[in-house]
């Protein structure tokens, strides 16, 4: 076992300065990843702060309407909040799909936007792959990739990010609150994670020593149908070969709002921004629906053995987008 220290932060400007003057250090909360890349030499930090303690376990409801999420907020108390269920349901509904019940006991807001991707390849020490160890190459790209990414990918990695939530956070406009040594600052959940490029080991935009502090969920969302749909090999305890956020305002037929983000296909929840133009102001049916879709889906480069992903996200979403449309009649 490789030893660390072990700073225990009181308070989060305690918490970025143990973070920058220890090199290599992590922030602790859940452990649920972490401590498991830990167990498999992936990750050898030489020191966590722990901020599992830190006054960011509330959720609050703001007067402008929106909702703010503490970093340290379970999974668990998120997913069951009343504001979350009744307002933000799609929310609920992707925590509720990740992981176990035990695993959302214990993991948190900002430790599920900082999990890791799960590619057996990342998790190997044997195997190469460029986002453990930039320039040994990414071994699944000709090895086994039947879960792995179909847009946005590049040659230095197809892996796919793991959360649920996030996926949820990128359709509802939701903004990532950090702290760092330069000041506080937000950022889009939808532009929180980032695509591999030719740097697939930075996962985020966040900015060294930075932590991240809350979320914000934004009134504009709030109330807004919405729902969440993944699809895995089995029923629970399994990520998504491919999933969809659906937020879908329909008025006299016609599409008023909508947001659509997908997960599992790609390095980050991908927000379907050109299927949500093709679809706004247009007739809330079958038709336009598969169009947008169908579109949004061209930028699409399968690989060997998972080409079926692009059918099935296909799938989901446009079956999604009939569900959260109203019967005539119905606004």
């Amino acid at each position: 076992m490789k030893e660390f220290q072990y700073v225990r932060a009181r308070s989060v400007d305690e918490a970025t300065a143990a973070h920058a003057s220890h090199p290599g250090a992590r922030y602790l909360g859940g452990g649920t990843n972490l401590v498991d890349l830990m167990k498999l030499g992936v990750e050898a930090p030489g020191t966590l702060v722990d901020v599992s303690g830190l006054p960011l376990d509330e959720v609050e409801e703001l007067a402008d309407g929106s909702v703010r999420v503490g970093a340290t907020v379970r999974n668990s108390d998120l997913a069951a909040h009343p504001a979350v269920r009744t307002r933000y349901p799609v929310l609920s509904q992707a925590l509720l799909a990740g992981a176990s019940g035990q695993l959302r006991n214990m993991a948190t807001t900002g430790g599920n936007l900082l999990q890791r991707t799960r590619c057996p390849y990342f998790q190997d020490l044997g195997k190469p792959c460029n986002k453990r160890e930039p320039g040994t190459g990414c071994g699944a790209r000709d090895g086994i990739h039947r879960d792995h990414a179909v847009l946005g990918h590049s040659p230095q990695c197809i892996a796919t990010h793991p959360s649920d939530m996030a996926v949820a956070l990128a359709a509802l406009d939701a903004q990532v609150e950090l702290h760092g040594p330069e000041g506080r600052r937000t950022v889009p959940a939808s532009e929180f994670h980032r695509l591999p490029g030719d740097r697939p080991d930075l996962d985020t935009e966040i900015a060294p020593g930075e932590l991240v502090t809350g979320v914000l969920l934004p009134a504009a969302t709030a109330g807004l149908p919405s729902a969440y749909r993944k699809a895995r090999d089995r029923a629970s305890y399994a990520f998504a070969l491919a999933s969809v956020a659906v937020a879908l305002k329909v008025e006299d037929g016609v599409v008023g709002e909508v947001r659509i983000a997908f997960g599992g296909l790609a390095h980050r929840p991908w927000r379907a921004l050109r299927a949500e133009r093709a679809l706004t102001g247009q007739a809330a049916d079958d038709g336009s629906f598969e169009r947008a879709v169908d579109a949004e889906l061209e930028a699409a480069e399968p690989l060997r053995d998972n080409a079926f992903k692009v059918r099935l996200a296909r799938n989901l979403a446009c079956d999604m987008l009939r569900r959260l449309t109203p019967p005539p009649g119905v606004s």
